[in-house]
């Protein structure tokens, strides 16, 4: 989902005759855009032939609210299944959607977002006539869109929606070699951008516009996304020695014109305005200044000193910013995981945060499209043996060592609910959220069949959760990994799409010191024999041996991540 335009624009338009089936109640008064009282935005996203999924904006126009209802009816045999952003209920043919407890707040000029899912058969006729609190509103149906639900710049509000997604070529090169690869070779992945060289092409391999070239050439007459990871940040990734970046501390000037500038040069050539461009904006940069600054044991000098001099903030925010006014990129900011960002006390700082970063150097929250967690990591996507409010012997399995007091257990309800908590703090209700599912999907083996022993709330969690790691903090080329659910859009409440933002079979970094000019560095946690440090409570790194640099083909991840896939390949 992407961010929702004002429709003030659509109410003009619909003013001037050029757009919407149905119009009701048009004041007499055309001069002054306050005298209709609301616009709503109806659009179907996405029909099959029993179903369809609806997105609805609605811009009211009068007295501020801190409660709201819509209704309307159908004409056929609509029937709505499942929502999100609004309570939807329905009664023979009419329908209302009332506020969620986080967004029924509606300003004068403010707009609300929902959307839903629903069955029929025979005709799917749009609804003609509108209420909100029983008056009622103008129609824009985006019948003069660019359809799959878009605003007035051509933007849809899911871009994975009805989509193909652009497969690397050189990924797919790379697993089509590897025994029993054939099966996944044609699955997208991310493309990271992860120092200056790559965006020409570094070491042979194919730069951006490369990539954009072949994506137009995978596209055909349908529509495709294609996924950036956008990252090189000054002092990047201050809390993970792997991968470190090429750029100082101090060097955001350089990051601005020499990174950013030059990849939003050629994202804006006209040759590439047919595809939906998803960035994913600098992973691991933002919840860093939250969980490993301070005072906190998991504190590290380097986070300490890009919290002070704000670079990751101004990076972040000159980065959505130039990119954002792209009229067919997307924006996804990093949003890290569960098991980062999951805690009370990490929780709400943190969309605070990403706030903060949405709103300087020039961005605004309608430069975001969404969220992605869980990129190049290893939670679950479900834990379907326990979930936060089981208890063991009056013990709740948030005192079990695995969860540790975290709010969460899984990856679908951290982004779920982290997804209502930045709509909170001010971001689009229309944002959706991307979950990295490459390699989460521990199955093989040693995947539970049920619930654990209920001896202790201990042996009841861990012997039921899917995640096998040894601890929840451990990042690095983890062992007994399995490649997740496959790369899919729309596929659970507020979720834009499953991806393969990091491409399996790359590492997360070296298992001992070696020389590079990518300037990468060697972190412990990658060392099969490292014992650990705070931000893994000192247990062991549970990472694979005689692994190469980040972002260097790994045949022994990679074969491992095809035995323990789930669902199985």
């Amino acid at each position: 989902m992407s961010r929702t335009k004002s429709a003030l624009l659509g109410a003009l338009v619909l003013l001037a005759g050029a757009s919407g089936t149905a119009v009701a109640a048009v004041p007499a008064d055309p001069a002054g855009i306050a005298a209709i009282p609301c616009t709503v935005d109806y659009k179907v996203q996405n029909q099959w032939d029993t179903g369809f999924t609806a997105a609805v904006t609605v811009t009211n126009n009068s007295a501020a609210k801190t409660s709201w209802a819509v209704k309307w009816a159908y004409a056929g045999n609509q029937k709505v299944t499942s929502g999100w952003n609004a309570k939807i209920s329905q009664s023979g043919t009419a329908v209302t959607a009332a506020n969620e407890t986080y967004n029924g707040t509606l300003a004068t000029g403010g707009s609300v977002s929902f959307g839903f899912n629903a069955s029929y058969s025979g005709t799917n006729a749009l609804p003609t006539s509108f209420t909100l609190d029983g008056v009622t509103c103008n129609v824009d149906d985006g019948s003069g869109g660019g359809g799959g639900g878009s605003d007035p710049s051509g933007r849809v509000d899911n871009p994975y929606a009805g989509a193909k997604v652009y497969v690397n070529p050189e990924w797919s090169a790379k697993a089509a070699a590897e025994t029993g690869g054939s099966r996944i070779s044609n699955q997208p992945t991310g493309v990271w951008l992860d120092r200056i060289a790559a965006i020409n092409g570094a070491s042979g391999s194919m730069g951006l516009r490369a990539h954009l070239d072949a994506a137009l050439a995978q596209k055909g007459s349908g529509e495709e996304v294609v996924q950036l990871v956008v990252y090189d940040l000054p002092g990047r990734d201050c809390a993970a020695l792997a991968s470190n970046g090429e750029l100082g501390p101090t060097e955001i000037d350089k990051y601005k014109t020499q990174f950013i500038d030059p990849i939003a040069a050629i994202l804006a050539d006209s040759k590439y305005a047919s595809l939906r461009i998803v960035t994913t904006i600098e992973i691991d940069s933002l919840p860093n200044l939250v969980t490993n600054t301070g005072s906190r044991a998991t504190a590290t000098p380097q986070c300490d000193t890009m919290l002070a001099n704000g670079n990751y903030v101004k990076g972040v925010g000159y980065a959505l910013a130039k990119l954002g006014a792209i009229p067919n990129v997307y924006n996804y900011l990093d949003a890290g995981h569960h098991g980062w960002i999951g805690w009370d006390d990490n929780f709400a700082p943190s969309a605070t945060l990403f706030k903060q970063a949405a709103t300087s150097e020039g961005a605004t929250v309608d430069d975001v499209a969404g969220f992605i967690t869980n990129t190049a990591n290893y939670s679950a996507l479900k834990e379907n043996n326990f979930t936060i409010n089981d208890t063991v012997n009056g013990t709740s399995v948030r005192q079990s060592k695995w969860v540790d007091w975290n709010r969460y257990v899984d990856e679908l309800s951290f982004a779920q609910g982290f997804r209502n908590q930045l709509v909170s703090v001010g971001f689009n209700s229309g944002i959706g959220m991307l979950i990295d599912t490459s390699r989460n999907g521990w199955g093989g083996t040693a995947r539970p069949t049920g619930p654990g022993a209920t001896t202790s709330v201990d042996t009841y969690v861990d012997g039921g959760r899917y995640d096998r790691r040894i601890h929840v903090g451990n990042w690095c080329n983890q062992a007994g990994a399995g490649l997740g659910e496959r790369p899919q859009a729309s596929p659970a409440t507020g979720i834009d799409a499953y991806v393969w933002m990091k491409p399996p079979g790359e590492s997360d970094g070296s298992s001992s010191a070696i020389a590079n000019d990518e300037g990468k560095g060697f972190d412990r946690m990658c060392d099969p024999t490292y014992t650990g440090n705070p931000r893994n409570n000192n247990n062991m790194s549970g990472a694979l041996p005689n692994a190469p640099l980040s972002g260097h083909w790994f045949s022994a991840q990679f074969q491992q991540l095809m035995t323990n896939a789930y669902p199985p390949l």
